[in-house]
């Protein structure tokens, strides 16, 4: 219950039997972003987009400093800080990054080897997945054709908001083929695409990154796509 006088433009939950989180997203802190986290909780808002809650992976860094409560109480939204890498098989994204795996990697390295990423990121307690798989240079699946396939993947993000045709479709058919979990995000950079993608983890509520890492390693989750024109 609120006290009295105060207000919380609260998300649109579709479902109280589940928690529908944006895993992939990007702010002014990512040198490509063009979008402040206040004004994608604004866009949720006006838009009654239904989400729970989105998870900001700024590129090549992990942003310790900014803190994102007051925008959580006053929108009804769990805002979470991750990662997005790059690495010799295409761009990884990151949740649960501490200080043992800031230690371990370098983050800033565009070249990461990708074996590097994933061991060090199951010792950390944290969770990494490939994002856009399907996309040429930047996915792992255009370095399996070439390399063959990496041992260690079990999850990768198989709807991506920002794709042209063809790419998801791929990471869909590549996915099944090799047994791996799924998940979405929209990989919004601008306010107006956040939402895209995103992924349903069904009777569980993650309202913190500990929350949702466990989540990612438990598997019970699938990924939708809420581009213009598709259907929930």
């Amino acid at each position: 219950m609120m006290a009295s006088g105060s207000q919380c433009r609260c998300s649109i939950s579709i479902d109280s039997n589940k928690m529908r989180l944006d895993l992939h997203t990007h702010s002014i802190k990512s040198d490509d972003g063009r979008a402040k986290v206040e004004n994608y909780c604004k866009w949720i808002a006006k838009k009654e987009l239904p989400l729970d809650g989105f998870v900001l992976t700024e590129h090549r860094q992990f942003d310790a400093d900014s803190d994102y409560r007051q925008l959580e109480d006053e929108y009804g939204l769990a805002i979470m800080k991750a990662s997005e890498v790059e690495t010799d098989y295409g761009h990884v994204l990151v949740f649960g990054v501490n200080d043992d795996l800031l230690a371990a990697i370098d983050f800033t390295n565009v070249r990461l080897p990708i074996e590097t990423v994933l061991d060090e990121s199951r010792k950390a307690g944290a969770f990494a997945a490939p994002c856009h798989p399907g996309r040429k240079r930047v996915g792992l699946f255009a370095h399996y054709e070439e390399r063959g396939v990496v041992q260690g993947v079990d999850t990768v993000e198989v709807l991506n908001g920002g794709s042209i045709p063809g790419e998801d479709e791929l990471s869909l058919a590549m996915a099944d083929r090799l047994g791996y979990r799924g998940f979405g995000g929209s990989d919004s950079h601008v306010v107006s695409r956040i939402g895209f993608c995103a992924t349903d983890f069904p009777n569980q509520r993650i309202r913190d990154m500990e929350a949702l890492v466990g989540a990612l390693y438990g598997g019970n989750f699938s990924a939708v796509s809420m581009r213009p024109g598709d259907s929930d």
